[in-house]
């Protein structure tokens, strides 16, 4: 007889590898944060928040993100780590059960002029093989399609051994590249207005020169003037040929004027030189406006702005040429793809129809291949990096985001939300950091940090779930549901910006009237023509000035003290003070410790092992000679005023012994932007993209311009500093500024007193104005996607 079998075995106990189902972080220490510790669930969508400086980007990219890469670059050769980035190992005492990070950050893609959306794609690499196939006539390899590649020739005669023998051979080659020879693949040729240089009608000797720094009897103008080339008594426009190429065109040639040896120059190239070559960011206001005037960028007129050569150009595949195919926009050349039936290049072309359906599924469909990267802007540089991970078959990966909402209209964001839950669905853990609700809401598990900014952050203010978020009774927590209310009474116009006949980019001819004295937003979904509008299209001499999210120039040892021209009074007070010379207050000159040359730290370079820095025993990282922390201003010495946040500065400068009125005034603008909690000598390449352009406008607020226009001054920004940011938008307009935001911020939209609506889709679908009026006639239309999401966000 059979036994029966009992069905009710104990299950198997769970498997060891099953274990690891969290990341641990113990003893975090980078940066603000005081020995953070948490355990965030792997294969979990997890959002940080926290008010902005408090300490999310130090745990999520330079702890968790940084050590995981670290390791990964630790598997390689010691020859292949050589060619790589070194990354130090993050302050922490545990970091467990990481997984491969991969990080899409909002970092401005490469200012290159030769980087395009299709090179940093891979797009254009894939186009190019195809016409080298495809494309009727036949004009070679795919380096022939290439703006990045001249053409080349050589010939010669080349000595080889054989058998024995020497025996000399003539060689030659050739390379056929696409670049077009005229403007170098870059598009646009530069031109000088030499109207702007000089006024011909004048001689030297009159004054004919009009460049900043060249005034009549100064080295600058003696240089001209006495060089014997021409006669200075003549007037310009009489010189020969000869005489006119000497003194624009002549190469460097060394001579003595008034008994000195000096090298004469060209004016073109001199100018060049001095002028063109400096960042336009870092020039003085007159030489800014100079350039502005003198030097115009056209389209150049060989390769009508494509880059390629004519016989690139003249290759095609059913009547489209490369050129063409990388001008179309994204969505309509993946139709055009999608209808190319090419048997022998099917892999190729479902590669690239991929990659052209996920730029039209990630909202970036309105792009073209041939825009340069430079151009897009934080948040589509972020999106077009990730184009490359959206059908990528990587399970248990470790993405990880920084705030991939900034720049996306509320109709976008429900898509962006999508994409993230569907990585995480596929078994991979999602870290976002992110301020918007609409974001924060789709978490499976969420860590707020906090409670305030800099020093006063660092710590784990709370961690679960959203609903524990809202009773939590956080910062975040408090603000999470917030609504901006419409105004009671909007302002009455002072006058109008005319903007007639705009056509930059995909604008359709738009005329519109910006009001003037008021608080105007113009907004619309990524791809309308927002920054068409204002930063193409709007008149110059209109007084503006522009406000972006772009980085800052700067070095380490930048700070936001050098950066606002603060540092200057405060070491003029101290130099008075004390009776010695500014110049040994600044770590960059006289002042500096003689052994870290001021830089507060010693680098050392480990070749492919991590660099490390270590404090300077000498100065103990105050980046001053001793001697200097000997003079003091009210009862401080400049490394401790360096290492006050700019609250605490404010007081300290505002009143007594320390009483230094023009410091007093940049330090008031700085925390009137809200960056209260930034420290004077804070590095700015640690600074945020809402921080960089914070501290930007804190700089521009003292100019005179009457028109402010800045570019989604909410990135990066907690739902609790918005409002702040709106107090701050109303006092630059009470204050007779007329302020025009680019923004997708409903709470922003709702403050405005006129908003001008674009639209109503992205790329050829946009470019028209949809809506011109005040907040509650969009509302109350709702006859547009911003008047819907607006509509739905006030509860109207």
């Amino acid at each position: 007889m059979s036994k029966a079998t009992r069905t009710d075995t104990p299950p198997p106990a769970p498997h060891a590898a099953d274990s690891h189902d969290m990341i641990r972080v113990h003893g975090a220490r980078e940066n603000n944060l005081k020995d953070v510790s948490i355990e965030i669930p792997k294969r979990r969508l997890t959002v940080f928040t926290g008010v902005s400086g408090s300490g999310k980007s130090s745990l999520v990219f330079d702890t968790i993100a940084a050590e995981s890469q670290r390791l990964i670059n630790e598997t390689y050769s010691a020859f292949v780590q050589g060619f790589m980035p070194t990354l130090a190992r993050p302050e922490v005492d545990v970091l467990d059960g990481l997984t491969t990070a991969i990080i899409v950050d909002q970092q401005r893609m490469g200012g290159d002029p030769r980087s395009t959306v299709g090179t940093a794609t891979d797009a254009n690499a894939m186009l190019r093989i195809l016409f080298s196939r495809l494309g009727q006539p036949h004009i070679g390899s795919p380096k022939a399609f290439s703006f990045n590649v001249p053409s080349i020739s050589g010939a010669g005669a080349v000595t080889v051994e054989r058998a024995g023998k020497t025996v000399k051979e003539r060689r030659s080659f050739s390379i056929t590249g696409g670049m077009c020879p005229r403007c170098e693949g870059r598009g646009t040729v530069s031109d000088v207005d030499l109207t702007q240089l000089y006024d011909d009608s004048k001689s030297l000797t009159e004054g004919a020169l009009t460049i900043p720094g060249y005034k009549p009897g100064g080295w600058n103008y003696r240089l001209y003037s006495e060089s014997g080339f021409f006669g200075a008594d003549k007037p310009i426009r009489e010189y020969t040929e000869q005489e006119l190429h000497d003194f624009l065109h002549r190469e460097p040639t060394r001579m003595k004027i008034a008994g000195i040896n000096m090298t004469y120059e060209g004016l073109i190239p001199r100018i060049q030189k001095s002028m063109l070559s400096k960042d336009r960011e870092a020039m003085q206001p007159h030489i800014r406006e100079f350039v502005d005037r003198a030097i115009t960028f056209t389209d150049c007129p060989e390769c009508g702005g494509t880059r390629l050569s004519e016989a690139a150009r003249s290759s095609r595949i059913g009547g489209i040429s490369i050129a063409d195919a990388c001008a179309m926009q994204i969505s309509d050349l993946a139709d055009w793809v999608r209808g190319l039936e090419e048997p022998s290049m099917a892999p190729l072309l479902a590669t690239l129809q991929q990659t052209l359906d996920s730029f039209v599924e990630i909202g970036l469909g309105y792009l073209s291949l041939d825009r340069p990267s430079g151009t897009l802007s934080g948040g589509e540089a972020q999106r077009v990096k990730m184009i490359r991970h959206l059908g990528s078959s990587l399970t248990d990966v470790t993405y990880v985001f920084d705030e991939p909402t900034t720049g996306l209209h509320p109709h976008d964001i429900q898509r962006m939300n999508g994409l993230l839950l569907r990585l995480r669905d596929k078994g991979n853990t999602v870290l976002v950091v992110e301020h918007k609700p609409e974001t924060i809401a789709i978490a499976d598990h969420v860590v707020d940090l906090g409670p305030g900014a800099g020093t006063a952050g660092g710590a784990v203010c709370f961690e679960g779930t959203v609903e524990g978020l809202r009773a939590s009774g956080t910062l975040t927590g408090r603000h999470l549901d917030d609504r901006a209310s419409f105004k009671e009474t909007v302002r009455k116009p002072t006058g109008t910006l005319e903007i007639r006949g705009a056509t930059t980019h995909n604008l359709r001819g738009v005329d519109v009237d910006i009001p003037l004295g008021t608080l105007v937003v113009v907004t619309g979904v990524a791809g309308s023509g927002k920054s068409s509008l204002v930063h193409g299209s709007i008149p110059a001499g209109a007084g503006v000035v522009s406000v972006d999210q772009g980085a800052i120039r700067g070095s380490r040892r930048s700070n936001p003290a050098t950066y606002t021209g603060l540092l200057d009074p405060i070491r003029k007070a101290f130099a008075k003070a004390n009776g010695v010379k500014p110049a040994l207050f600044s770590a960059n000159s006289e002042g500096a410790c003689p052994t870290c040359n001021g830089a507060g730290v010693i680098y050392t370079d480990l070749a492919m092992m991590a660099g490390v820095a270590t404090t300077c025993e000498e100065c103990e990282g105050k980046r001053f000679d001793a001697s200097v922390l000997e003079y003091h201003l009210g009862g401080r010495d400049i490394s401790e005023v360096l290492a006050m946040p700019v609250a605490e500065a404010e007081e300290f400068f505002g009143a007594g012994e320390a009483h230094t009125p023009a410091a007093h005034r940049v330090l008031g603008r700085l925390a009137d932007v809200g960056l209260g909690y930034l420290t004077l000598g804070q590095p700015l390449t640690t600074l945020s993209g809402g921080e960089r352009q914070r501290l930007k406008l804190a700089t521009h607020m003292a100019e005179k311009g009457g028109v402010y226009v800045l570019d989604e001054p909410t990135a990066g920004l907690h739902l609790a500093d918005v409002e702040h940011l709106l107090g701050l938008l109303d006092r630059l307009v009470d204050s007779g500024k007329s302020v025009i935001v680019v923004e997708h911020h409903q709470a922003v939209m709702a403050h405005a007193d006129w908003i001008i609506d674009l639209g109503p889709g992205a790329g050829h679908d946009g470019g028209r104005v949809v809506f011109e009026g005040t907040p509650a006639d969009l509302v109350a239309a709702r006859s547009t996607l911003t008047g819907q999401h607006l509509a739905a966000y006030v509860g109207a």
